[in-house]
């Protein structure tokens, strides 16, 4: 385990936040990291990861327990995409979408039906979900999506396309954001075997390796009824979906920069030039002792916003500077690291290039670097600049 604590900051947390954050990393340390640069170098997903996910309790992990969640705070969310992200970026996105893209929405403004029927295979990993909201022309600005879902003949039908979907081309079911024939965006979910529903996968990533994206393409798919989401209308529902999943990246980054900075640490002392370790060089401390504080800075702000979550008064604003710090400090962190390492640092017996190159994905999808500069603009002016 490669437990970061500069501050004592665990004396924060409870005892079940360790067993739990302790439990993670040590699955991620036996189970993720011996094979994930395998599968990020042939670009492949580890797909069997996703049921020890679900009987580690990852998966929906904030859902209460009679929908086969753990029924956890968010707290405990945060360290568990701490941890997975550790491992590597994909490993959380997989947590990350299936807990706040697919499971959040269903069991928020889901039938009770609907909670029923896919909350508790979602949890264990035996369903795989996706989220679908970014489309080919809209990225930043989903008020403007395309996909509409249209009364014919007295059925439901969706024609459309999205755009850079994870887990798309694998899952069972996607929750998808369309327009109706009001001009309203709703909810819905789509299920794999629906007659006009395809998954491409998008190859040829320099990112996120080892993670599946792909498309989803709505060619007259007609939707039960029963699979629209009753409980909502407008963006307010993708957003609530957003402010979940960026709450989790916030943590998560934390991870990737915890492991290049722990690496770039233990390399440097190792690590001797001119009869002397690289750790003794002033350059390099000063790399070290900005990486430890900008970590440390990242976990105090996520620390604060968990408790703030807890209690529900986390505003979206909030969300969105922990998400654009901490996966900012993470990708500095990750390029200061691959310095240090020189040119050991783009091989792949180390994990930094790995998670330079995934956070360069992170950076920008959940709202990207600019947009949530933008958000924490508006928030302090008052004023909006992107619209």
């Amino acid at each position: 385990m490669k437990i970061i604590d500069y501050y004592n900051i665990d004396e924060l947390l409870t005892e079940e936040h360790i067993l739990i954050r302790n439990s993670v990393s040590k699955w991620v340390d036996k189970n993720v990291i011996p094979v994930i640069d395998n599968y990020a170098q042939n670009h492949e997903y580890p797909k069997h990861l996703l049921k020890e996910m679900g009987e580690l309790g990852a998966l929906g992990c904030f859902i209460p327990n009679e929908y086969g969640g753990a029924g956890m705070d968010y707290i405990s969310y945060g360290l568990i995409m701490q941890e997975l992200e550790r491992g590597d970026s994909s490993i959380r996105s997989t947590g990350s979408v299936q807990s706040s893209l697919v499971m959040y929405p269903i069991f928020e403004f889901g039938s009770e039906a609907q909670k029923m029927k896919y909350l508790p295979k979602l949890a264990s990993g035996d369903f795989i979900g996706c989220f679908g909201l970014t489309e080919p022309n809209h990225g930043s600005d989903p008020g403007s999506m395309e996909t509409k879902i249209s009364k014919k003949n007295g059925k439901l039908v969706l024609n459309g396309s999205k755009m850079w979907i994870t887990n798309s081309p694998i899952a069972d079911i996607a929750v998808v954001w369309a327009k109706n024939d009001e001009n309203k965006v709703i909810g819905l979910i789509v299920e794999k075997g629906m007659k006009g529903f395809t998954a491409p996968e998008i190859k040829n990533k320099w990112s996120l390796r080892a993670s599946l994206t792909g498309e989803l393409v709505f060619d007259n798919v007609v939707i039960p009824e029963e699979n629209i989401l009753p409980n909502i209308k407008g963006l307010k529902g993708p957003m609530m979906c957003l402010n979940s999943a960026r709450y989790g990246i916030a943590w998560g980054a934390i991870g990737a920069a915890i492991d290049c900075y722990t690496t770039a640490l233990n390399y440097s002392l190792e690590r001797n030039q001119f009869n002397k370790p690289i750790a003794s060089f002033q350059l390099t401390q000063k790399k070290l002792a900005e990486m430890i504080t900008e970590i440390t800075k990242a976990q105090l702000l996520v620390w604060r916003l968990g408790n703030l979550k807890n209690n529900g008064n986390a505003s979206p604003a909030q969300i969105s500077m922990a998400k654009r710090n901490n996966v900012k400090i993470a990708l500095d962190i990750a390029r200061e690291s691959r310095q240090i390492l020189g040119a050991m640092g783009i091989s792949g017996d180390f994990s930094i290039m790995r998670h330079m190159a995934n956070l360069e994905s992170v950076i920008t999808y959940e709202g990207t670097h600019d947009i949530h500069t933008l958000i924490t603009g508006f928030d302090v002016t008052g004023i909006a600049a992107f619209k």
